[in-house]
C-alpha cells in the first residue's frame, strides 16, 4: 500500500506536469487544489527536489515547477525516492537488498518465487508509466 506522502507526491506532480513547463506554481496553490496539507507537501517538495525531480524558485513568481519533461519521469522512480523499495520482501528488492533471516534458502522458497513474480510484474508497469501517462488519465 502506498504511503499518503507516496499519494500526495504523485498526486503534486501530476498537477504540476499539467502546467506551462518551467512555470513555477505556489505550493498553496498545489496543497488547495490537491486537498493536501501545505506542511506536509513542503516537506515531500523539498525529498522531489533534493533527489532532482523538482526545482524551486524564490521570490516574487516563485515556486515548484518540474525540472524534466513530464514522459522523461518514471513513475518507479517517484516511487521509490518517496516509498522506498517497490518489492514487497526485502529478499525479492533490487536496489535495497537484503537477506531474510527466517529463510534458509531463497531458491528453494515459494514465497520468493511468487514475490519475485509479483515485483516483475509490478515493475513491468510502474517502469513503463511516466508522470505524462499519469496526468493525462486525470
Amino acid at each position: 500500500m502506498l504511503s499518503k506522502k507516496t499519494k500526495y507526491g504523485l498526486k503534486a506532480l501530476s498537477y504540476l506536469a499539467k502546467q506551462k513547463p518551467l512555470d513555477p506554481i505556489l505550493i498553496s496553490e498545489i496543497s488547495e487544489s490537491e486537498n493536501i496539507s501545505k506542511k506536509f507537501l513542503e516537506s515531500i517538495l523539498l525529498v522531489l527536489k533534493k533527489n532532482g525531480i523538482l526545482s524551486s524558485k524564490k521570490g516574487k513568481g516563485g515556486g515548484y515547477y518540474l525540472l524534466k519533461k513530464p514522459n522523461e519521469i518514471k513513475i518507479s522512480t517517484i516511487i521509490r525516492i518517496l516509498e522506498g523499495p517497490i518489492a514487497m520482501l526485502p529478499c525479492v528488492s533490487l536496489n535495497y537488498y537484503e537477506k531474510c533471516d527466517d529463510c534458509k534458502s531463497e531458491e528453494r522458497c515459494s514465497l520468493n518465487r511468487l514475490m519475485v513474480e509479483v515485483r516483475d510484474n509490478t515493475l513491468k508497469i510502474l517502469e513503463n508509466k511516466t508522470l505524462e501517462d499519469f496526468h493525462c488519465g486525470s
